[in-house]
């Protein structure tokens, strides 16, 4: 496919990034935006069933962005990464760029219909163009029930088995520092086996042997200032392909999500590090008006867990255009312990603005505990000057779905958030944002548990700048106590609260991006400010920097503690094959500091060389005692027979 992209002023138009994977990145709606440059998107229904679909995008230098859209767009994997290339230079005219995108990663065979749509940003201008779905009201790039249509496409040129092989080798060497005694060192040289074969288009069974995630990005430091546990993103590329299909419960936009029935970073993930994977096998794709996901992994005994067996089984059948009505079914299974959950899930669009989604599941423990269900409803309108999401969930004292992620048991919450959307013409105003929210939670036998209710309001201009201030009041009920960022006890109470905050940025289309975040609370009888600076530099097209400080300042009646993150991005791609980036973090809460270090060579299409270099520093008494270091050297070949 061949884009050129047409420009009055065509050196203006801004092309800084040549890494992969770094021209899109979503919002905190968890739709996708373009990021600083002048770019181009497709996005390919290969299958026409108006819901799910590939992103390819690239800017003037070529660079390369893929990414899956599940459900048009309630699930965006932009950590998915397929097999294809692109070409793109600079013209008379403007930009033009080639893509050329094998059936086989779109896992297409035959004869049919394609949906396609196209997006272009015009950074300078912060224009977007769109072929179809272009109405603010109840369109956009992931609606692809809205997308245009390629007619007689023909993969007559597919060939030979339908099998990949993908051998790597992994070596390793690590020195570790106990908290007493000497200092250990190990040394290991592992293979490794990834294989896709297509039993029929659009269905696809992988299998992984002694699986390994070398060359993924250590996870960012938090300091978690709320009583519930961190939700971290899947990052490992055997669980991110079709990961779409296994999503089940209700996300949330500024919260750890309520209630997943499948949560990848179960397996293989313990709180004290990584547990070994044998392997596992995957079976996903569409057929016919069905989508299918089974998924099986076994992992070694490590810490303090056994052997165990993850099982998942999901089922989704098309309903009207672009709905569906789905079930899903979870099985964690060991020696001693098996945890099983399932339930049924729909998704209805009465309108092309109008969403009703809703789901119940049930979750079974052998021994006591742990048998009880959850539900949610919800209701989804948004056009262009006003939106509205209502929904009503419940989850029971005792759900436990060990394979997902439950952020509290034993809530009935009902809640809504509205957005109304002017445009006025003066001041260089693009739009102002007006958003209002209230919620109100009790325990299952009716108990007041929390409420809150808050307004936002800020305007986004022509340029790209944008600020946003909020303040909310709440009530919360601790039944129990937790400890603040596992240092400061807080007692169990009622409590009456209250937030004020703000977000800001400079427009992305600048080499230099400031942005900010932050809020004022009164919180659990005492005080909590907490500030975020962020500073991003584009200097070329080679070099990249991010920094990123957090400062959190609580006083609570049980005690007190200042905690800051620093976090410093630095990349340089030496071209669209060839990268390397430094992640460098320090925790002053926990005395942490840590380095990752990754080089990737993408040595042909599919294959990788990575290397990768870790530091960790830090223990009770000096942020610089050394903890652990290694260095990783994984090699990739991937082949299509």
């Amino acid at each position: 496919m061949g884009v050129l992209a047409r420009d009055r002023q065509p050196e203006a138009a801004i092309a800084r990034i040549l890494q992969r994977d770094r021209l899109m990145e979503q919002d905190f709606l968890g739709q996708l935006r373009f990021s600083g440059d002048d770019a181009v998107a497709i996005v390919l229904d290969p299958f026409h069933d108006h819901r799910n679909g590939v992103v390819f995008a690239t800017n003037a230098l070529g660079a390369e962005f893929d990414a899956l859209v599940t459900d048009e767009g309630r699930e965006v994997n932009i950590s998915w990464r397929g097999i294809w290339s692109v070409a793109a230079r600079r013209t008379p005219e403007g930009w033009s760029a080639e893509f050329a995108i094998p059936f086989a990663t779109l896992r297409f065979a035959g004869t049919g219909t394609f949906g396609l749509n196209f997006y272009r940003m015009i950074r300078r201008k912060n224009e977007e163009v769109l072929w179809t779905g272009w109405s603010r009201s109840g369109g956009g790039f992931m609606r692809l029930s809205q997308a245009g249509h390629l007619e007689d496409v023909a993969a007559t040129g597919r060939r030979g088995l339908n099998v990949e092989v993908k051998p790597f080798a992994v070596a390793s060497a690590t020195r570790e520092v106990p908290d007493s005694g000497p200092a250990s060192r190990s040394a290991t040289l592992e293979p490794g086996l990834d294989v896709k074969y297509e039993v029929r288009p659009g269905v696809v069974l992988d299998a992984t042997l002694n699986t390994d995630f070398a060359q993924v990005e250590v996870d960012d430091e938090q300091v978690n200032l709320t009583r519930f546990d961190l939700f971290l993103p899947e990052k490992r590329d055997f669980f991110l392909e079709n990961a779409g299909i296994f999503d089940f419960g209700a996300r949330s936009t500024f919260e750890p999500p309520s209630f997943f029935l499948f949560f990848s970073r179960q397996i293989g993930i313990a709180e004290d590090g990584e547990v070994p994977v044998i392997g596992g096998t995957r079976l996903s794709g569409r057929a016919g008006r069905q989508t299918i996901g089974v998924l099986d992994v076994v992992t070694d005994a490590a810490w303090d867990q056994q052997r165990t067996n993850f099982a998942v089984l999901r089922l989704k059948r098309d309903v009207g255009g672009n709905g569906y009505l789905g079930a899903m079914l979870t099985d964690r299974r060991s020696a001693d312990t098996a945890n099983t959950a399932g339930g049924l899930d729909f998704s209805y669009w009465p309108g092309r603005a109008l969403n009703l989604r809703g789901f119940v599941a049930g979750t079974a423990t052998t021994g006591p505990g742990g048998d009880d269900l959850a539900y949610r409803l919800a209701l989804d309108y948004q056009v262009d000057r006003w939106g509205l999401t209502l929904q009503h969930f419940a989850v029971g004292p005792d759900a436990d779905a060990r394979m997902g992620f439950i952020a509290r048991t034993d809530i009935r919450r009902t809640g809504g958030f509205g957005r109304l959307t002017p445009r006025p013409r003066a001041f260089g105003l693009r739009k102002v944002d007006v958003y209002y929210s209230a919620d109100y939670a009790t325990r299952l036998d009716g108990e007041l548990q929390d409420w809150s209710a808050g307004v936002a309001a800020g305007p986004e201009w022509e340029s790209g700048e944008s600020v946003l201030l909020f303040h909310i009041r709440s009530f919360s009920r601790l039944d129990e106590s937790f400890d603040l960022a596992d240092s400061i006890p807080v007692d169990p109470g009622d409590y009456r609260m209250a937030t004020t905050g703000w977000l800001a940025s400079t427009s992305r289309a600048r080499a230099l991006v400031l942005n900010t975040e932050g809020s004022v609370q009164r919180f659990y009888g005492g005080s909590l400010l907490s500030v975020t600076g962020g500073l991003n530099v584009a200097a070329g097209s080679h070099l990249g920097l991010g920094l990123t400080y957090t400062y959190s300042d609580a006083d609570m009646p049980n005690g007190a503690f200042v905690a800051q993150i620093a976090r410093l991005r630095l990349l340089y791609a030496f071209t669209t094959r060839l990268s390397a980036n430094a992640l460098l973090q320090w925790n002053s809460l926990d005395r942490e500091l840590s380095a990752n270090v990754r080089v990737n060579f993408i040595h042909r299409p599919g294959s990788d060389l990575f290397i990768v270099l870790n530091e960790e520093r830090g223990s009770d008494t000096s942020t610089w005692a050394p903890r652990a270091r290694g260095v990783r050297v994984k090699l990739t070949y991937l082949a299509r027979l």
